[in-house]
């Protein structure tokens, strides 16, 4: 009989390493501190049969830039179950309640990455924006200012990168996790790392950096981090980048938020001909690999600040979650019927305007609208919802956001 509770460390840190070497995120002893930074600064729930933990699932804190606000948001880093209990609903279930415990505390919105689509879609999560990963040759870079000589960055410099990237230039949903731990653990996870920038701040603090990961001689190297507070720093972080391609002959990053890589690149296409299915393929590959549900849709309404005119609706949301949270939880998910108001202040209140059209969606799919993801006449095509024609036009135009980008990967 299993048994859901709370992370005991004491307890739990053997069979949860135990876990995370059957589902191969652990290889050997020196890569174990990974984990203990998962567990350091959030919560965490277990699954364990016979007292030994055979499911184990972590939340950490961040915030979520909504427009201008910032919304308190709970990043669900790790659901990781041992191999002799797959395929019982555990996962699951135990995300659920781990998603009911951080909203009780106060998360308005949840996020994580996804293994494949569909599985979190149970849990009333909505799938993210495109994030476009671009390969291509640094001496293709069309910037041709000089650099100068940067900072050499290294693992032990957790505590500069982690403030850089606190204080990085951020756009329309992009996410910051807190914890100092967890950028520590990506980069002993990221093998064969190192990292430069510059550090400009007036105390000496980092403000601007990459860092990657190199394969070979030629490459590829791969970004996995970039943090700017401005786009002069961008364009010298580029100008960096360029400067690596008298011996790297590939760069593969996540395409910035508000940024077309593109523009930046001499004659992309036949680049892309000539390289095509080689080793060093300059292309552009796009994929949504990251989810988000609202928690709680008064708030995160009351935070919605549309430079628009005002509309006003019938919401009928359904949410899955409310049938997988234990009984005791006070929070159960956001279905309901609500009367909604978007514009230069925005609202929702329980009830029903027999005047108004309505809107009939689940949590996920609405979530979607909400941060932008897609627009209401395109998820009414491929997404679980529901208006009339009139509406879903006015939703268009009132909720015509940036695309979301969270701007890190977890």
């Amino acid at each position: 009989m299993y048994t859901y509770r709370k992370y005991n460390h004491k307890k739990d840190i053997e069979a949860s390493r135990r876990i995370w070497r059957e589902v191969q995120w652990l290889e050997d002893s020196s890569d174990e501190k990974l984990l203990d930074a998962f567990l350091g600064e959030g919560r965490a729930l277990v699954a364990d049969l016979n007292g030994s933990a055979e499911c184990l699932v972590t939340a950490n804190p961040g915030k979520l830039k909504y427009l201008n606000e910032e919304l308190p948001l709970s990043v669900v880093t790790s659901v990781t179950t041992s191999r002799i209990a797959r395929k019982q609903g555990h996962a699951k279930k135990l995300t659920a309640q781990l998603i009911a415990e951080e909203a009780e505390a106060g998360a308005l919105v949840s996020t994580l990455g996804i293994f494949e689509q569909g599985f979190y879609d149970q849990l009333g999560y909505g799938s993210g924006s495109y994030e476009h990963w671009v390969s291509f040759d640094p001496a293709d870079i069309t910037i041709d200012s000089e650099i100068r000589p940067p900072l050499r960055l290294k693992n032990d410099d957790t505590k500069l990168i982690h403030q850089a990237l606190q204080n990085r230039h951020t756009r329309h949903g992009a996410v910051t996790l807190y914890p100092k731990g967890l950028v520590e653990a990506e980069l002993v996870w990221l093998k064969n790392g190192f990292g430069l920038g510059y550090a400009d701040g007036s105390k000496g603090e980092l403000t601007h950096f990459f860092w990657g990961t190199s394969k070979g001689e030629h490459g590829p190297v791969v970004i996995h981090f970039m943090a700017y507070q401005s786009i002069d720093q961008f364009v010298e972080l580029m100008a960096l980048v360029k400067s690596l391609g008298d011996q790297i002959r590939l760069v593969k990053m996540r395409e910035p938020a508000g940024i077309q890589i593109q523009d930046l690149i001499r004659n992309p296409f036949r680049s892309r001909i000539v390289t095509e299915k080689s080793n060093f393929e300059h292309i552009n590959r796009a994929s949504a690999y990251w989810q988000t549900r609202i928690c709680n849709l008064e708030a995160c309404l009351e935070a919605t600040q549309l430079n628009s005119r005002s509309l006003r609706f019938n919401l009928d949301l359904s949410d899955p979650i409310e049938k997988l949270v234990e009984t005791e939880m006070t929070w159960r998910g956001c279905a309901g019927k609500y009367i909604v108001e978007l514009g230069s202040s925005s609202k929702a209140n329980e009830g029903t305007d027999k005047s108004l059209p309505t809107l009939v969606s689940d949590i996920g799919t609405f979530t979607r609208l909400w941060l932008g993801v897609r627009p209401a006449t395109g998820l009414s095509a491929t997404g679980n919802l529901r208006a009339p024609e009139s509406l879903l036009s006015n939703l268009d135009e009132v909720l015509c956001l940036p695309n979301p980008h969270p701007d890190w990967d977890y």
